[in-house]
């Protein structure tokens, strides 16, 4: 299986995001499932949450305070999604 990696991210609304991948494929994921436990407890903080970025070295959406979701997880979620 080929690992894609994100290029481009955007917050729609509370904690769904818009996803594209360097194969150009898109969609929206709910990421609030992965909240609330251990690292990504603080992001249910939607400021924080917010506060994402997509670091171009992992492939994938970060935040500040170093959590990340695997671009393999993110990218299952929108063609399951789709």
């Amino acid at each position: 299986m080929d690992i894609h990696e994100v290029i481009k991210a955007k917050l729609i609304k509370d904690y769904e995001v818009e996803l594209v991948f360097d194969n150009k494929k898109k969609g929206r994921v709910d990421l609030k499932k992965y909240l609330g436990h251990g690292i990504f407890k603080d992001l249910l903080d939607k400021r924080k949450f917010k506060s994402f970025r997509v670091d171009s070295e992992l492939g994938t959406i970060c935040w500040p305070n170093g959590a990340d979701i695997a671009p393999d997880t993110l990218y299952k979620e929108i063609t399951h999604n789709n």
